[in-house]
């Protein structure tokens, strides 16, 4: 069965998104598991005594830093990385709604005379 050109071109156009949408999915699952860690992290960093000594890892160093420090670099990258879970998340949004409106093209055009 040979297709029809534009729709040979609609299924290459069709993988290429799937594709895109796979790589965000794992992007989430990044920004997610570094979003969960970093709240741990901050969560049994507020659980030390005050005067307790914090390290922070540098490549294969550990850095002996102030808590409160420590805290606000936390509770900034959950900032970020909470930021970065909504553009992601809404950038997924997208491109699966782009998917569903592929397959539904491409389906009509596969039933579409022309093509048997």
């Amino acid at each position: 069965m040979e297709l029809p050109q534009n729709v040979q071109h609609q299924l290459a156009q069709f993988q290429q998104v799937q594709q895109q949408a796979q790589a965000i999915s794992m992007q989430k699952q990044s920004v997610d598991l570094q979003l969960k860690e970093t709240e741990k992290a901050l969560e049994e960093l507020k659980k030390t005594e005050e005067n307790a000594d914090v390290y922070k890892t540098a490549g294969t160093l550990l850095i002996k830093v102030k808590k409160e420090d420590m805290l606000k670099e936390l509770e900034d990258k959950i900032e970020t990385l909470g930021l970065r879970e909504k553009t992601v998340k809404r950038q997924e949004e997208r491109i699966m709604n782009k998917l569903q409106e592929m397959q539904a093209a491409l389906q009509e055009a596969m039933q579409g005379p022309g093509v048997q």
